[in-house]
């Protein structure tokens, strides 16, 4: 039995002060019941090793030795397949691995999707036949069934699931909002306001897109209790963001599927599914992640009329059924306060970008790509609904009518006179700035880094105001009418490439 003590802090678990004290400097406060578990169960005896990769194979084998065996061994595929693999006079832990009794492969589908299949194949291969073996898996999957044929003696299927024929637990709402391509941002922020005392996960299709939706909506929602992010490539604040998010009653985590399953975030409210997933599985891992142990709760996920036909293919695949959920009502259209964000900051505009093209790319690789068809998708609008003030060259956006995109004319002959005046208070000249541009090929070793620095901002932003006179220019003809609107859109679009 676990007791609620046990769980109060990490002292409670006898580990020594230097192990305390670094996993606190990651952020957990406190252990899970799992890690407590241990503890509970009374086995002072009870000799645990972690196999894993970061060292070299002979320091795993060293401390199997030291500790003199072990009663459970905890590891990665790729490592334990390295270790008994490796097969020296010194390499006690290969040879007892035949004295095995039980193999556990948690999160087993996941194991196949990420190809593991010729490891998990090699380490079947050295263990012993008589053994017991425990697949563990939330969805099953052909691949999961092939497993069972090739490496299970007579092996029986035990589920544990609701009496009702779902997927996805009795207490969860799941939802379904149909959204248009440029408003979805908009919509997100109210929802989000219109939800400010719960605690919502925002999955998105990559980690750009995380980024930048964390970076506006900061500016956007400034009063928001706590605006989290967490993706693939944040790796080293992942463990406090993860604990930081646990522990609140109230925020917001936007997230990649790096969150959709293997953990658990208590009492989550709602789960937004921003960006349909890649597989009918994932869709059902990321609901998962509220309503849990019996708690309530909702799921929404945002699609665009292209996509509407996905909720009959859930309801076939996935024996889900989506309620529709209408948008929040006088929704704030933040489009033009983003782009002001944007053409203030530089960092911004580039990360706008950055999450437009990996949306694009990550869309084509959906797995239902029938309903998610990539020439289907309404670029112009697409590109209002992450506020651009330009769409950034493509290859996916050759020969496609950019419909629904409006320039932001009035953002850049705001910001244009901004820099003009910027420039003549200090005096500046652009033929001045030019001669310079001329001889940068020189500065490098002419001038002390300070000096350099300067220059380089001076140029840069000469440049800035050498692409707003341009983009006015342009936007100026196509309202005359002296090009025409596919001159234009080919035109504004070739500016970045």
């Amino acid at each position: 039995m676990i007791f609620e003590a046990d769980l109060q802090s990490w002292d409670k678990l006898g580990l020594s002060e230097a192990t305390t004290e670094r996993v606190r400097s990651l952020g957990f406060t406190a252990p899970t019941p799992v890690q407590a578990l241990f503890k509970s169960l009374k086995f002072p005896n009870l000799r645990v090793q972690l196999i894993t990769g970061g060292h070299s194979i002979q320091k795993d084998v060293e401390k199997f030795e030291k500790m003199k065996g072990a009663h459970v061994v905890v590891g990665t595929p790729g490592r334990l397949a390295d270790v008994l693999s490796a097969r020296n006079a010194n390499n006690n832990l290969c040879r007892y691995s035949r004295n095995l009794e039980i193999l556990i492969l948690d999160e087993a589908d996941r194991l196949l999707e990420l190809h593991f299949e010729i490891l998990l194949g090699n380490i079947l291969a050295v263990l012993p036949k008589q053994r017991r073996t425990g697949l563990f898996s939330a969805t099953q999957t052909k691949q999961l069934d092939d497993l069972k044929r090739a490496g299970l003696r007579n092996p029986v299927t035990v589920s544990v699931k609701e009496k009702h024929n779902l997927k996805t637990p009795v207490q969860l709402q799941n939802f379904v909002t149909q959204v248009e391509p440029e408003a979805k941002l908009s919509v997100l922020v109210a929802f989000l306001k219109q939800h400010r005392t719960e605690k919502i996960m925002v999955f998105l299709s990559t980690c750009a897109t995380v980024q930048y939706f964390h970076t506006i909506i900061k500016h956007l929602f400034p009063d928001l209790s706590m605006l989290l992010a967490l993706h693939g490539k944040l790796r080293s604040n992942r463990s406090k963001v993860f604990a930081k998010f646990s522990g609140t009653k109230s925020g917001v985590l936007l997230c990649t599927d790096v969150m959709a399953r293997g953990v658990d975030i208590p009492k989550v409210d709602w789960v937004v599914q921003y960006d349909p997933p890649l597989s009918g599985s994932v869709f059902v891992h990321r609901c998962g992640r509220t309503a849990r142990m019996g708690n309530e709760g909702s799921a929404v996920v945002f699609l665009m009329p292209n996509e509407m036909s996905y909720t009959k293919f859930l309801t076939l695949n996935q024996t889900i059924k989506l309620d529709p959920m209408q948008a929040p009502e006088n929704v704030e259209d933040v489009t033009d306060v983003i782009r002001h964000l944007e053409a203030d900051n530089e960092s911004i505009y580039i990360e706008a970008m950055r999450a437009f093209v990996s949306y694009i790319q990550s869309y084509r690789k959906h797995e239902c790509n029938l309903l998610f068809r990539v020439e289907e998708l309404e670029f112009g609008r697409l590109a209002m609904g992450y506020a651009l003030l330009k769409i950034p060259y493509m290859p996916e956006l050759k020969g496609k009518k950019l419909s629904g995109f409006k320039p932001p004319i009035g953002i850049i002959s705001h910001h244009l006179e901004a820099k003009r005046a910027a420039k003549n208070a200090r005096g500046g000249s652009k033929r001045r700035y030019k001669k310079k541009r001329k001889n940068s090929d020189i500065i490098s070793t002419d001038m002390n880094p300070s000096a350099k620095r300067r220059l380089k901002a001076q140029l840069k932003e000469e440049r800035e105001l050498d692409e707003l006179i341009m983009d006015e220019k342009l936007i100026k003809k196509e309202k005359l009418h002296k090009i025409t609107k596919e001159q234009f859109e080919e035109r504004f679009l070739s500016m970045d490439k």
